[in-house]
């Protein structure tokens, strides 16, 4: 039991559940939250799995393609991840700092005097503010179609980072910086808690990398970790993620682990952000499955 734990403004009262239940049962508060959100014209994709047998705890529209801001950098430090482990890539490698890579929104090194650093920074910085800067560099050095064909690679077909981040979009550039399916990066995001992504050294680098993550807004929000310091188990439990952010987009992907099961899990929710109350009712949402990933897995 997760003591005072609520569901939905207080409506609710959450009690401690097992594994052996049907996931229906586990996950039923999630499914009325996704199902709420896409009533209110939302377009919802989740899912979340056991980490040890694969089992299916939660599955909404978890094949449905949609916009997944910020999630597919993953596909650019698993890149970075899988050079370093070949060695065709240095960790300690310069990259400077081009005005063709600046751009506002997430990220420190625009507010940073240092106008260069090392590969693997760049890949830190990425990883745990979703730096847009470092993430140009980064695909200035690697190459958008490196990054296709490694995920191409290792069977990814959904899921995509489809260009470089602008702080606009004419109507030649992509649509959107990324798209992806929760299927896929739930599958992805277990992968490499397992060390089956590309290589075991490749996969647990951009583990720990992403366990520097700052963002717990949404799924994680339920989780009680310190956003600034959680890569080690706090209270049993031990977090790595990735999220996404934009105007009507809110997406995250990521590995929970805790006494009784590990969970990966995806929810990717694309909405009209009309209304502050709109973000709040996707953001509810979202929180309303860590409740639930939680209560399994501790």
């Amino acid at each position: 039991m997760i003591p005072g734990s609520t569901r939905r403004g207080g409506r609710r009262q959450a009690t401690g559940r097992h594994r052996g239940f049907d996931a229906a049962e586990n996950f039923v508060a999630s499914f009325a939250a996704l199902a709420d959100a896409a009533l209110g014209g939302a377009r919802v994709s989740a899912r979340a799995v056991d980490l040890r047998t694969g089992r299916v705890l939660l599955s909404v529209d978890d094949t449905v393609v949609l916009p997944t801001a910020s999630m597919g950098k993953v596909l650019l430090l698993l890149e970075v991840s899988a050079r370093l482990s070949e060695g065709s890539e240095s960790r300690y490698e310069i990259l400077d700092k081009l005005p063709e890579d600046e751009v506002a929104d997430s990220g420190l090194w625009q507010h940073l005097s240092a106008p260069s650093f090392p590969l693997a920074d760049l890949a830190v910085l990425v990883a745990s503010t979703s730096d847009n800067l470092a993430t140009n560099a980064l695909l200035r050095r690697i190459g958008l179609d490196s990054v296709r064909m490694r995920a191409d690679s290792i069977g990814i077909a959904k899921t995509a980072l489809l260009d470089r981040v602008r702080d606009r979009r004419g109507p030649d550039d992509a649509p959107q910086l990324s798209v992806g399916s929760a299927d896929e990066l739930a599958w992805l995001f277990a992968g490499l808690a397992r060390g089956e992504v590309v290589d075991a050294s490749t996969s647990y680098r951009v583990a720990d990398w992403l366990a520097l993550g700052t963002d717990l807004s949404m799924v994680a929000s339920a989780f009680g970790l310190d956003p600034l310091a959680h890569t080690r188990s706090d209270h049993s439990i031990a977090l790595f993620n990735k999220t996404g952010t934009d105007a009507g987009v809110r997406a995250e992907a990521g590995v929970l682990r805790g006494p009784r099961a590990g969970v990966a899990y995806s929810v990717i929710i694309g909405f009209e952000d009309r209304r502050l109350a709109d973000r709040l009712e996707v953001l509810g949402a979202m929180r309303t499955v860590g409740l639930d990933i939680l209560e399994y897995v501790h």
